[in-house]
């Protein structure tokens, strides 16, 4: 098999644990606007206790990434996927079989929990594993997945939306979420370990072993695997001597703390374009347009394909147009799709709307949902997942998979109330903060497609802050050319 496909399907079954995070986003948008559900645990869908279920699920997720960058450091990649996987199942029965809102509540933090330690360790696991040329494609699987969960999750949940009126309305599209979680904690040692993970616990032969079996079909003596080995050696050899060894590290070296503000900032900004809100919230913000609660859903669903096409092509070109003008167009294209949806909203109130006005704001909404998952979406995961190094690769994805997370907990929480209380004018908060992350993309992320993970260090130390007008080659180490040197050398000593 060509390596590259091997990566690409390594990278494909560890995205299952996004799949389990966009659906259990997905879904909760049918589950809270179900009548039994509501008669069940004699709740609204405006209720604080409701507003506690949607939000517990990434606050447990908040956590979950915390505690998941020291297990990985211990145990691995792999042992981490297998944890988070048990966890999650365990939030998952205790939601679908929930004969109180407190058991609700429960399972949706325990899932949260489950769900952290899987976006924490994914995009950073497929990230250590793909090569520098295909790295985007590969990390961009995590968005196409939560894309695929959010798709099963808006057709099943309309499906039972419609199909019952008792508590299999909610209790079945809950309980879907145990398969994939069954099976990625299952199956996962059927697959390698991170050869950088294994490196820089002194498993040298491990490394070597993983490092052809995703290069070269297990080629041990391959010239670019050995080379390539050298390498990642020698960069990890300096990470030990120089890098952070701890969280407070990472903000007192000015490198790391550079890139700790960039994934951060990026995950915050990612949550402030919208995109939660629509997906928590899609029954009253389509009720906004007039758009009753089971066509709601049907048009969420829908946008869950509109999603899916705009993941595949991000998947298709990320890696040849790069990351950081496609995060500008995204999110500036974001803001004009809010704008036009406010415009609509204040000249058409809620019930005062027509027809036409309606499918005006169902296609608005799918132009956004488009523009985010081909741009925002998976970039969030893609740049902060490499540009750490070996060393401060998981406590700095930690840290900006619970930022994202926090800011998913707060936006959940407050959505209802705010709708509510002033109506369109929320939504001017999504105009303003997708303009501005527009700006500080523009200003201060650099470009780092098909850089070596080795590489980030030299360019985050050297580069200056302001990037527009910096030319990327004066920062670079150029260690692509570096390694085929050092292949040709290999190949030299082995044909002597």
């Amino acid at each position: 098999m060509n390596p590259r496909i091997y990566q690409f399907l390594v990278g494909v079954f560890a995205s299952f644990g996004s799949l389990l995070f966009g659906y259990d986003l997905g879904v909760i948008a049918q589950v809270i606007a179900s009548e039994s559900y509501q008669k069940t645990f004699g709740v609204t869908e405006t209720d604080p206790e409701t507003g506690a279920v949607v939000a517990l699920f990434t606050g447990g997720a908040f956590f979950g990434a915390m505690f998941a960058s020291p297990t990985t450091e211990y145990t691995g990649r792999r042992w981490t996927i297998t944890i988070g996987s048990l966890i999650f199942i365990v939030g998952g029965i205790l939601q679908t079989v929930a004969p109180k809102i407190s058991y609700l509540m429960a399972g949706r933090f325990l899932a949260g929990l489950g769900v952290g330690f899987l976006t924490m360790i994914i995009p950073l696991y497929q990230a250590e594993i793909a090569h520098p040329s295909i790295r985007g494609t590969v990390t961009a699987l995590q968005q196409f997945m939560l894309g695929i969960g959010a798709l099963i999750a808006s057709w099943s949940g309309w499906g039972t939306y419609n199909a019952y009126s008792d508590n299999r309305q909610w209790r079945i599209p809950l309980g879907i979420q145990l398969v994939p979680a069954a099976i990625l904690g299952a199956l996962i040692f059927l697959f390698p370990e991170s050869p950088r993970w294994l490196m820089d616990k002194g498993k040298q032969e491990q490394a070597l072993k993983t490092l052809a079996r995703l290069h070269s079909n297990g080629n041990e003596e391959d010239a670019w695997v050995r080379a390539e080995m050298e390498q990642i050696q020698e960069s990890i050899a300096e990470e030990h001597a120089n890098a952070a060894q701890s969280y407070t590290e990472l903000f007192t070296n000015m490198s790391c703390f550079r890139r700790v503000l960039i994934a951060c900032g990026l995950q915050a900004s990612i949550q402030m374009t919208g995109v939660s809100a629509i997906q928590y919230y899609s029954v009253q913000i389509y009720g906004q347009a007039g758009i009753g609660p089971s066509d709601a859903l049907k048009y969420q669903a829908i946008n869950s394909i509109i999603a899916l096409i705009a993941q595949a092509l991000c998947i298709a070109f990320i890696d040849r147009f790069g990351r950081r003008w496609t995060l500008i167009w995204g999110n500036l294209f974001n803001m004009v799709t809010f704008i036009i949806a406010t415009v609509m909203l204040v000249i058409y109130p809620p019930g005062k709307g027509t027809p036409a006005q309606g499918w005006g704001f169902i296609i608005v909404t799918w132009a956004y949902n488009f523009s985010f998952s081909a741009t925002c979406g998976p970039l969030s995961w893609i740049i902060p997942a490499e540009i750490f190094d070996t060393r401060t690769r998981a406590k700095g994805v930690a840290l900006a998979t619970m930022t994202s997370f926090a800011f998913n907990t707060m936006i959940g929480q407050v959505t209802g109330i705010a709708m509510g209380a002033v109506g369109w004018k929320y939504y001017l908060v999504f105009v303003i903060c997708n303009f501005t992350n527009a700006a500080c993309v523009w200003a201060f992320v650099p470009e780092t497609k098909q850089m070596p993970l080795e590489e980030m260090n030299y360019m985050f130390t050297h580069a200056p802050w302001f990037v527009p007008f910096v030319d990327r080659s004066q920062y670079t180490a150029d260690m692509r050319a570096d390694m085929a040197r050092r292949a040709e050398m290999i190949d030299e000593k082995l044909a002597a």
